[in-house]
């Protein structure tokens, strides 16, 4: 499936979210961020954030929506485009200071960091409304040729800028974060929170590890589909199938090792359930495979679903 102007735009805001995070923990560290890390910072903010993305809303999106009655005045186009004049006078602020600190004048890093930490506050506010708030409204308004245009001025964006701009500065993002060792979201949990979260999904969740050893298992005194104990933990997976399956979860394994393939699935009838099946080959940020994921989960109620009932049917009771 191709993209829509949601992913495309969405995805820089999730890749420069990411980006903020990192040289927000880059700054810190103690003597402050290596200079390169700040050039390349400058360089991604000033040449693909403003230059770039934002081009593609103002000259694009936003043009369009107002043409199909999104008012510029008194809503959130009209607070999109006061954030963007916004944002790039912070942004030329954090530029005149972050290319002094990369010249050698350190003793700009203390206004470099406060002019950065109220960039990104904006940054993260306004990618929040756009996505939750702009962007349904303006998928409401469209058709799918007035999609299909905000696609095609995208791509005009980019080509306007070089060739392959998208990919050449998301790898640049993907170095600062790289620099700023940005931490995964669950580094911010407690490990008996998110074993409370596992425990709770409506799915019972198992992982192999790259040996092909069992290494964890969820909903363990919870009642269980398929009934497993810890003693398992530790255990080759082909142990723990039946001996006329082996030969199959062998293959599935090593198709997933030689990266032939992401995932398989399978779904049985199982005491009056439906019961759905998927193991999906789990990799690492360096593409190394790390296991396999078994997910099982009981779709019966699922298949039974018709119409819609939405999260505002539930708050008002409908």
């Amino acid at each position: 499936m191709s993209e829509t102007w949601t992913d495309l735009l969405m995805a820089d805001h999730e890749m420069t979210e990411r980006v903020i995070d990192a040289v927000g923990r880059a700054f810190e560290t103690p003597g402050g961020p290596p200079k390169r890390l700040v050039g390349e910072t400058v360089e991604y903010f000033e040449c693909y954030v403003d230059q770039c993305h934002n081009r593609k809303e103002e000259d694009h999106l936003f043009p369009l929506i107002e043409r199909l009655g999104v008012p510029r005045q008194g809503g959130p186009l009209g607070v999109m485009l006061q954030e963007h004049e916004e944002s790039k006078r912070l942004l030329a602020r954090f530029v005149a200071l972050g290319r002094a600190y990369v010249a050698g004048d350190d003793s700009r890093l203390e206004g470099l960091k406060a002019i950065f930490a109220e960039y990104a506050t904006l940054l993260k506010n306004h990618y929040w409304k756009e996505n939750d708030i702009l962007y349904p409204m303006a998928r409401r308004v469209m058709q799918p040729t007035h999609a299909q245009a905000v696609v095609t001025g995208i791509e005009r964006v980019e080509a306007s800028a070089g060739p392959d701009t998208r990919q050449r500065y998301y790898a640049l993002a993907n170095r600062i974060i790289a620099a700023g060792r940005l931490d995964d979201l669950v580094a911010g949990l407690e490990p008996h929170v998110l074993a409370a979260m596992l425990n709770t999904l409506p799915i019972e969740l198992s992982f192999v590890d790259a040996q092909d050893r069992v290494r964890y298992f969820s909903h363990e005194n919870l009642p269980k589909i398929f009934g497993r104990t810890r003693g398992v933990i530790g255990m080759p997976v082909q142990q723990c199938h039946p001996e006329k399956s082996v030969d199959r979860v062998n293959a599935i394994l090593a198709s997933f090792k030689a990266g032939q393939r992401k995932v398989a699935e399978f779904w049985m009838d199982l005491a009056g359930r439906k019961v759905h099946i998927r193991y999906f080959a789990v990799h690492g940020q360096d593409g190394a495979y790390l296991g396999c994921l078994e997910t099982v989960q009981d779709v019966t109620a699922i298949q039974q679903l018709t119409g819609q009932r939405r999260l505002l049917d539930e708050v008002t009771g409908v």
